[in-house]
This record gives structure tokens, C-alpha cells and sequence, in this order.
């Protein structure tokens, strides 16, 4: 589905997926737009199967058009069979034709409605039932329900059947976001407090953690900068709130001092980076895998950090959740690296939250006069305490300090802090190893394999289920699971590592780990791959 920006071409494509759905399907929706308020071209791609899908495919059954532009630039797309259902004030050519600003003037309806118009005789075209359409929209539709079920009866009559998709068997499953995925694991794993300033593509996850605030019993805060985001999460970190911050790599790059702080005070927090093309503003509403060394290495000196980069809405969740209880039990700051791909597409999803490991609990210290912040241990963690300890002070420093937080430049004192946190990065490893930090999908038993990272993961096990690959995903990246990697990798021989960069930041880390790829498939022009594309460009690699 096509029109400008203002046309609400996102919340249309999600009403046309949430009918998909309750017709028993499950559905993946991408959705394309510029940096613009108003104009430009804006699209939603909707895809729906009995199965579950997060990639799409290049050509479409049908086409709803609100101008030109939509079948003009998609035209590509059109195969034979492909219905095309038009505002025929606006596209010329078509299958069905709706005359929407007729349909609108008559029933006194604003232009933003135009787009039920459209679904409404998509609906009849798909030949779904304008009862499905009608609960559909009681449900989803908050504004003008009347009239936009007016509207949409309108477009549904001047219709009839082209193309009919046939009623499954299945209850509808819940649909959202990847950033309401990673906003539920974040309140699963016990979030206190989210703190953001919006940036493109984790703006949604500050509005809907902003909406669920009072029932998740969390605090929300959207300060003046990056800078203030990130130094007030670590306050709020300091006195025991386990707490969260979302950007992109701008953002980030303002958080780095302040995660620098986190490494050396050993104050946890998790970071929610969503990937867009860079250098600098780059394309802000299109996706890129192009910060992951940016987040393995962020920030002045050595500190144990946790980074992971989950694919799907039960990833995120689960990683999400299980970030918070990592960085708290080990004091480590935490990276959830996302990219717009996953953070705005929205996915049927169900999220079993008992399935959801758990990290363990937070070492806590004795309140008491000899409390040690920094207390020298076998495993590198301190116990824990917050301000507020009975008779208790709990110190807090970004300076080398010793066991009690008291600065020095001592260098014997200044090497064993080192290696306490040298130490506290073994148990933070040894900790990934015990959880599922890897996933397998594709052909589970083929010889030869894709690994991919983030949300390519999708359409990699799509791929590779058609062209007999399997597909190893390392969803956690920093500690490396590398003996859960090697043993996901065993029985194999090629080895094609499919990322969306220009450098190839998987493959090198993964040859510091000492494995190497036979070949690589890279994207780096804003756009994911399509089920087709990875298809062809693997073709030519790895035939």
C-alpha cells in the first residue's frame, strides 16, 4: 500500500495486516518512508502466510494505490494475477477504481480517510468478509470509527472478488512491533526506569513505554540530550533502579563518555542502540548493521560489556529481559543493538514470558560501616548495595579507585582493579555460555552454512530452507559464545556470512575468533533484503 507521508499509509498497512490476521494468517509488515513530514512516498508492505515470516518477497498480489507514484515506482513489483486497486482520482490505470474524493465529499469524511476507502474494496477484491474488516476496525481504529467503516463499505461495494484468499483455521496472534517486543522484555527483566531522548528508529519504544508507564509501574523520562539521558540512567542506576536508555549511533555517540563511566564505576545500564545508515545523519528512517564494532568498542579504556543483537520480536524480548539481569548481576553496561528493520516492522508474535531464562540474582553486600563498593572477589563482582543502607556508605567513582572507592593512582591498587574487571568479564562469559546465545534455523543438517546476525536472520533461514543452508545466528556478540558458535557450525564446510554493511563487521569478528568465511553477501543501501534478493545475490556466491 502506497501514498505520501500524511496519507497514514503505516497505520494503514497494520489495519490491512490485523484483517490478514484475523482471517488466520500470520503476517510481517515492513514499512518504507523518508525523512519527511508531509510528501515523498511512503509504502507498507504487508505479507501473509500460515506460517511465520519477517522478510518479504519483491513481487505482490495486490496493489492499493493512493497516487501515482505508488504504481509507477512498484510497477517491478506486478506480476500476472496481481490485482491493482486505485483512488481513481489520483493513479491512472487499475483494476478497481474508487473514486475516493467522491466517496469522501459525500459522506463528509476528511481526506485522511481516503485510505479505507481502499482497504474497504481490498477486503472485497481478497474476498475476505466485511465482518473480519468490521471487527478489525472496531478494535484498531481510536478516531471516526462510524465514519471510516462508511467510507470502507463504500470502497467494499464498488469492489468485487479478483483474488480470493482463502480463511484459515487459526486464531489471530497478536501483532507488534520490535520495539514493543524489546519495551515488554525490558519491563519482564524488572525496568525501574527508561530514560530517552527520541531518535529514530527507537522513538516508538520511548512512546510506548510512555503509554504503559503507569500500568508497568515504570518511570519515563525524555531529557534535553543523549549527554543527560545517559548520566541520569546511571543515577538512577546508582540508587538501585534497574534502568534502560534508547537512541541510535548519533545518540550513541553523545552516551559514550557516560558508558565509559558505567565500565569504570561498574554502574549498570542497558543500552537500546537501533541502527540506521550513518556516517553522521546518514538516511534516518532506513535500516543498516554498520554499528557493531562501534558497540563492541565504544568508549575510552577496557571494560567488560554485554552486546546483543536479537532478530526477531522473541529475541528481543527474550534478550531484552535477560540484558537487565545480566548488567545488574554483573555490573556491566549492556548493549541491545537493533536496527530500524526489527525496531518498526511489526510481526505476529506470541511471547510465552515463562519460557524467558533468568540470568540469577544480584550479589548484595552487608550494610554496615566496613561496606566495600569495590570489594576485591574470585569472579570479579562486588556486593552490591545502594545509597540508603542502614549506617552504610555507598561510594561511587569514575576515577581509579580503590576497594572502598577511595581515588587513587596507586599502580599496584590500579592493576588490581584491572583485573578484577578482567575477571568479572570471564564470569560475564561464562554466564552467556550457560543460555541460548545461538540460534539455528535453515536446513538444520546442511553441510554448508549462512550466518548472519540481527534481523537478516529471517530471511537467511527462509533462503536457506530453499537452497538447503543452515543458518547460525550468534545472537549474543559481545562476550563471543564461541564454543556454542563452533558447535552450531559443526558438520559444516562453507561458510557464507550475509550482513548489511559495507565491511563486513561480523566476518571480521569472527575471524578474531579464529573462523573464517568462504564468501560474504553484503547490503548497505538502506533497504533489508528481500526472501528474492538474498536468494539471487547467494546464488552468485555459492551456487
Amino acid at each position: 500500500m502506497g501514498g505520501k507521508a500524511g496519507d497514514g499509509i503505516n497505520s494503514a498497512g497494520y489495519l490491512v495486516a490485523q484483517i490478514l490476521s484475523h482471517a488466520g494468517y500470520r503476517v510481517y509488515m515492513y514499512f518504507d518512508y523518508p525523512s519527511l513530514i508531509k510528501g515523498g512516498h511512503n509504502f507498507a508492505i504487508v505479507r501473509a502466510s500460515p506460517e511465520r515470516k519477517g522478510a518479504v518477497r519483491e513481487a505482490v498480489d495486490f496493489v492499493l494505490a493512493l497516487n501515482q507514484d505508488t504504481l509507477d515506482l512498484h510497477r517491478w513489483r506486478i506480476r500476472e494475477g496481481t490485482v491493482t486497486i486505485c483512488d481513481g482520482w489520483q493513479v491512472k490505470g487499475g483494476d478497481v477504481r474508487v473514486p475516493v474524493p467522491d466517496i469522501l465529499r459525500e459522506e463528509g469524511a476528511p481526506p485522511v480517510m481516503g485510505n479505507s476507502c481502499l482497504i474497504g474494496a481490498f477486503a472485497r477484491a481478497a474476498g475476505i468478509r466485511w465482518e473480519i474488516l468490521a471487527e478489525v476496525f472496531a478494535r484498531h481504529v481510536r478516531k471516526g470509527l462510524e465514519m471510516n467503516l462508511k467510507v470502507a463499505r463504500r470502497g467494499y461495494e464498488l469492489s468485487r472478488e479478483y483474488r480470493a484468499i482463502r480463511e484459515l483455521d487459526a486464531r489471530p496472534a497478536p501483532i507488534i512491533s520490535g520495539n514493543e517486543a524489546i519495551g515488554l522484555g525490558l519491563i519482564h527483566g524488572g525496568l525501574d526506569a527508561y530514560v530517552a531522548y527520541p531518535m529514530t528508529p527507537t522513538s516508538n519504544l520511548l512512546h510506548f513505554l510512555a503509554e504503559n508507564a503507569g500500568d508497568a509501574g515504570i518511570t519515563v523520562f525524555h531529557p534535553e540530550n543523549e549527554i543527560a539521558v545517559m548520566l541520569m540512567a546511571l543515577g538512577f542506576a546508582y540508587a538501585g533502579k534497574r534502568t534502560a536508555v534508547g537512541t541510535s549511533g548519533g545518540g550513541f555517540c553523545l552516551m559514550t563518555e557516560g558508558l565509559s563511566l558505567s565500565g569504570g564505576a561498574e554502574i549498570p545500564v542497558v543500552v537500546v542502540l537501533g541502527q540506521r545508515p550513518g556516517p553522521s545523519t546518514g538516511m534516518p528512517t532506513y535500516t543498516a548493521q554498520s554499528d557493531l564494532h562501534f558497540a563492541l568498542h565504544a568508549g575510552q579504556g577496557e571494560f567488560p560489556r554485554l552486546v546483543v543483537a536479537p532478530g526477531d520480536p522473541m529475541q528481543a524480548f527474550t534478550w531484552s529481559s535477560l540484558s537487565l539481569d545480566l548488567a545488574w548481576k554483573y555490573q556491566v553496561p549492556a548493549i541491545v543493538l537493533c536496527d530500524k528493520t526489527l525496531c518498526e516492522g511489526y510481526y505476529s508474535a506470541d511471547i510465552p514470558a515463562g519460557d524467558v531464562p533468568r540470568a540469577g540474582g544480584v550479589k548484595a553486600g552487608e550494610p554496615g560501616p566496613g561496606y566495600k563498593r569495590y570489594l576485591l572477589t574470585e569472579d570479579g563482582v562486588s556486593p552490591l548495595l545502594f545509597p540508603g543502607a542502614p549506617g552504610t556508605l555507598v561510594k561511587v567513582n569514575s576515577y581509579t579507585h580503590d576497594e572502598a572507592g577511595i581515588t587513587t593512582e596507586d599502580p599496584t591498587v590500579a592493576a588490581l582493579m584491572a583485573e578484577k574487571r578482567a575477571r568479572k568479564g570471564k564470569a560475564l562469559e561464562a554466564a552467556v555460555a550457560e543460555l541460548p546465545a545461538v540460534f539455528t534455523g535453515g536446513t538444520k543438517d546442511a553441510e554448508r552454512a549462512l550466518v548472519c546476525w540481527g534481523s537478516t536472520v529471517s530471511a537467511c533461514c527462509e533462503v536457506g530452507r530453499e537452497r538447503n543452508f543452515r543458518v547460525v545466528q550468534p545472537v549474543v556478540l559481545s562476550p563471543f559464545p564461541r564454543e556454542q558458535f563452533l558447535a552450531a557450525l559443526g558438520g559444516t564446510g562453507d561458510l557464507v556470512v550475509v550482513e548489511e554493511n559495507s565491511c563486513g563487521q561480523l566476518e571480521m569478528l569472527l575471524a578474531r575468533h579464529g573462523v573464517r568465511a568462504t564468501a560474504s553477501v553484503r547490503k548497505y543501501d538502506g533497504r533489508p533484503f528481500s526472501v528474492d534478493e538474498l536468494s539471487r545475490r547467494l546464488g552468485e556466491v555459492a551456487p
